[in-house]
């Protein structure tokens, strides 16, 4: 009795199940991931406000080396700058009423922007999701009194508490650390209540659902519950928010410092300082020193914007069904094309 070899099926080629390819690192990131969404406007939108962003950041991290002064810097190797000098080859943009460099003011006032931009979205963060997570997940007199006290902070105008706040924490003297600081715990005290809402909003959603019962039932506990279940789901509208928040930093910036409450020019450079102090200028006919600080303010505002305002309309689902339709109507149309061209190419192929 012989052994017969043993026979191995082969399965077909268009019965093999093809898993889909895994995407890369770079486009899993958030604002990547969106931009290969985007079509259309929106892809230009988004790519305009990232560009202006981009240019605003670079500015900001590099003004070391791309101001050609200091912020404060009054002299140079032939002497006094001079008050109100036009723009020359040795000052880009002119000089102030101060006698400062404006080019370099606007590119240090970049960096000042950002600092304060960065510490009070991240604070306002951190304290915002916190709050809104105990009083949502836990209710009773907490989240009454909370939600109460976020209700009073949101009533108040935001420019006219960020000034009381100013006031309150930097007591009319701000130095570099001391006005960056006061200028972003100001900021945060309004914004809080925005992330508050939203989270609370979600926390008292996902904590009725099967998932978050199920760790009850298993004897979890409530930090991790909050922590590993409840957090991970309802901070997902966040980078909205955020990017939308951080362009509001910089008009509240720029109004404490118009207003008189923001950092001192010895201290930092600040956009809206600078445009206070070129009122003056405007009626006798120097343009240059409101100007530049004023399309700093608005390029800044608007990169920002549009980036914020792409992601929020990329993360509706109504405007991904568009997009899905639109994207099979393109397929339909160029697969038909191809066809088409097929049978002109080779009219034996129309034949069966």
């Amino acid at each position: 009795m012989t052994n017969s070899p043993t026979r191995t099926k082969s399965t077909p080629a268009s019965a093999r199940v093809s898993r889909p390819a895994r995407r890369s690192l770079l486009s899993r990131l958030p604002v990547v991931h969106q931009l290969r969404q985007s079509v259309g406007l929106q892809r230009g939108m988004l790519v305009a406000g990232l560009i202006i962003t981009g240019v605003f950041v670079i500015c900001a991290v590099f003004a070391q080396f791309i101001a050609p002064y200091g912020f404060a810097q009054l002299r140079g190797p032939d002497g006094q700058f001079g008050a109100q000098l036009p723009p020359s080859p040795e000052h880009l943009w002119g000089t102030t009423v101060g006698g400062y460099d404006v080019f370099s003011r606007v590119i240090w006032g970049a960096q000042t922007a950002l600092e304060v931009m960065v510490v009070a979205i991240v604070l306002s963060i951190f304290l915002g999701v916190f709050l809104g997570l105990v009083s949502g997940y836990f209710g009773g007199w907490l989240d009454r009194i909370l939600v109460v006290l976020a209700d009073a902070i949101y009533a108040f105008p935001s420019l006219l508490l960020a000034i009381v706040m100013s006031i309150v924490i930097s007591g009319g003297q701000s130095n570099l650390y001391g006005g960056i600081l006061a200028a972003a715990i100001s900021i945060t005290v309004v914004y809080i209540p925005q992330y508050f809402r939203v989270i609370r909003a979600e926390t008292v959603r996902i904590k009725s659902e099967a998932f978050v019962e199920s760790a009850k039932v298993i004897g979890a506990s409530n930090a991790r519950i909050m922590v590993r279940h409840v957090l991970r789901n309802s901070t997902r509208t966040l980078p909205l928010i955020f990017t939308l928040n951080a362009s509001e930093a910089v008009l509240t910036l720029a109004g404490l410092g118009f207003l008189g409450f923001g950092i001192e020019p010895t201290a930092a450079a600040e956009w809206g300082y600078d445009l206070n102090k070129s009122l003056s200028d405007v009626t006798s006919g120097i343009w240059w020193t409101a100007v530049f600080p004023g399309l700093a303010i608005v390029l800044s505002v608007l990169g920002v914007t549009l980036v914020g305002e792409s992601l929020n309309d990329l993360a509706d689902p109504r405007l991904r069904g568009r997009r899905a339709v639109a994207a099979t109507a393109g397929d339909v149309a160029a697969t038909s094309q191809t066809d088409t061209d097929t049978n002109t190419s080779h009219p034996e192929g129309r034949q069966s």
